[in-house]
């Protein structure tokens, strides 16, 4: 096998999310992966702890981005200015291929343990940008909701972009979506 090949993570999460859209979540194993990926499978539990993480496994660096966007804004800022802030840059971190997304995103919406998996991984990140916001001096209760909302948010634009029938950015969508909330919120 090729182990030796540069590019064995992608070329696994690419052989896994094939399978996936051709068989099935549960039809697939580690080995049906490795195997089209050109790789074994002990190179493939070298990379990701088992076969949901290889759609999930780039929620550290999203979640360490996220921090340190939101590190760099202004301490001034409002809470939700602030989270506006950190979902700018996972905007800039998932919104690069619709298409590839729209694919992962039918996956996960197919298998509940999936779809599990995705709520526990943002749950993880809105507690992590809470626990931020709450050490920049803003009071538990507006930290809180203020990082739930943001991960609301990106739910909905994320939705609403991987369904559209127009290219749109994923930034913009957004940006849309944040602007809607703020009105709702101010009864406009």
């Amino acid at each position: 096998m090729g182990r030796w090949k540069p590019g064995a993570g992608e070329r696994m999460r690419e052989a896994a999310l094939s399978l996936y859209l051709e068989r099935g979540f549960e039809q697939t194993t580690v080995a049906d992966i490795a195997e089209r990926a050109g790789v074994t499978a002990r190179t493939f539990f070298r990379y990701f702890a088992d076969k949901r993480e290889v759609l999930f496994d780039d929620s550290s660096a999203l979640e360490e981005k996220s921090l340190a966007a939101l590190d760099e804004v202004p301490a001034t800022a409002s809470a939700l200015d602030a989270v506006a802030a950190v979902l700018e840059t996972v905007a800039q971190m998932v919104g690069g291929d619709r298409q590839l997304a729209g694919l992962r995103q039918e996956v996960i919406t197919a298998n509940a343990d999936l779809r599990e998996r995705e709520l526990i991984k943002l749950t993880f990140l809105s507690a992590a940008l809470a626990d931020r916001l709450r050490q920049r001096g803003i009071d538990d209760m507006e930290a809180t909701l203020a990082a739930e909302t943001s991960v609301t948010v990106f739910r909905v634009a994320f939705s609403r972009w991987v369904n559209a029938s127009q290219d749109q950015a994923l930034q913009d969508v957004i940006r849309e979506t944040l602007d809607r909330l703020r009105a709702l919120a101010s009864g406009s």
